[in-house]
């Protein structure tokens, strides 16, 4: 079938199932690229997953302009999933992974949007209790799904430092009523790893778009996740789940396919995020204090690595970050290791999130 065939049938099913779409709460989306076998493995546990719950979800596939079979796969789970909405999209060109996973966030029609990697191991039962906990608040804005990390190479279990145990979040707000803001600006000075890996965040639809909208080059940062969820936190109820649901394969990112991505997160792309935030209400000296946290995190090796291979772009990245660091210490006052390590611990007993 000719792709301007596919893309005629993909308006359809979009003009199709607007209606029933805006009925639903949730919209499990899955932005893909040239990845056929793992989309199949994922849809079919979708499919199974989703049982019971066809009223309340929707799935949406974004197809990045694949050449493998990706479409023969698609339209094969859209045939045998009767019952659920099942929408699809295919982009003319490759527009990147953050453009596609943005699409994805800004097609959603439902009041939830849960936007899943092609390739993570998502555990069975974990859409019942999505919906339950979407359905128990009425004020909920996001939702941390807990997940567990293994080394793509050794095969050994990875989590944050500081955490104990293979998760990356270890705070218990299921049923708490402790101020969303508060619990996001814990989980991100705890890891930002945690609060940006794609399939653990639910967001409200709403939050999210209106989020996008007020940063029309998200998908120009690799961090750019960690505002959005900053943002829905800051304007409702945050579920932060104490079970782990997710398994992550650490080393296999979409954002470590590109050269230079590792120098633009560390010196770029975090301090971009935190500004937004404060620019969003988040307190200057929370902001301030993590690109302090931040610059003293950051590896050398990288910047010596991409000074090496693109030495002029380098020196135009850093320079605004070090700028920042200074201005950062005058603001904040703090600047030493013991001083930073007292405003985390500071920072956790305030807020008595930890188990």
């Amino acid at each position: 079938m000719k792709l301007e065939q596919l893309n005629q049938q993909t308006e359809q099913q979009k003009a199709l199932s607007v209606v029933n779409a805006k009925n639903k709460l949730l919209t499990i989306a899955i932005p893909t690229y040239n990845r056929a076998e793992l989309l199949d493995q994922q849809l079919a546990w979708l499919i199974q997953d989703i049982n019971g719950f066809e009223e309340e979800c929707e799935i949406f596939v974004s197809d990045n302009c694949s050449t493998d079979n990706t479409q023969e796969v698609i339209q094969k789970w859209q045939k045998s999933s009767r019952g659920i909405t099942f929408r699809t999209n295919i982009n003319l060109e490759n527009l990147g992974v953050m453009p596609n996973i943005i699409h994805c966030l800004k097609s959603a029609q439902t009041k939830f949007i849960w936007v899943i990697g092609d390739d993570d191991h998502i555990q069975n039962q974990t859409i019942s209790y999505i919906i339950s906990k979407l359905k128990k608040y009425d004020n909920l804005s996001l939702i941390f799904l807990n997940f567990s990390g293994r080394n793509k190479f050794t095969n050994e279990p990875v989590h944050p430092p500081k955490i104990v145990g293979n998760r990356w979040f270890d705070v218990d707000s299921e049923d708490s009523h402790i101020d969303g803001k508060a619990i996001f600006e814990y989980c991100f000075s705890k890891s930002v790893g945690a609060v940006i890996f794609l399939t653990a965040s639910i967001y409200r639809t709403d939050l999210v778009q209106s989020a996008l909208q007020s940063w029309e080059n998200a998908a120009n940062n690799w961090i750019s996740l960690a505002y959005l969820a900053g943002y829905c936190a800051a304007n409702g109820r945050v579920v932060v789940t104490k079970n782990t649901y997710i398994e992550c394969i650490v080393g296999m990112s979409y954002w470590q396919k590109e050269p230079k991505s590792a120098l633009l997160m560390q010196y770029k792309h975090i301090s971009d995020v935190l500004l937004k935030l404060e620019k969003n209400g988040y307190s200057k000296q929370f902001c301030r204090w993590m690109i302090l946290k931040n610059f003293q995190e950051v590896n050398l090796r990288v910047f010596f690595g991409a000074f090496r291979r693109w030495p002029i772009f380098t020196i135009k990245t850093i320079v605004p970050f070090l700028t920042l660091v200074i201005l950062s210490i005058f603001d904040v006052g703090l600047f030493s290791n013991s001083k930073l390590h007292h405003r985390a611990i500071g920072l956790e007993q305030k807020k008595g999130l930890i188990y």
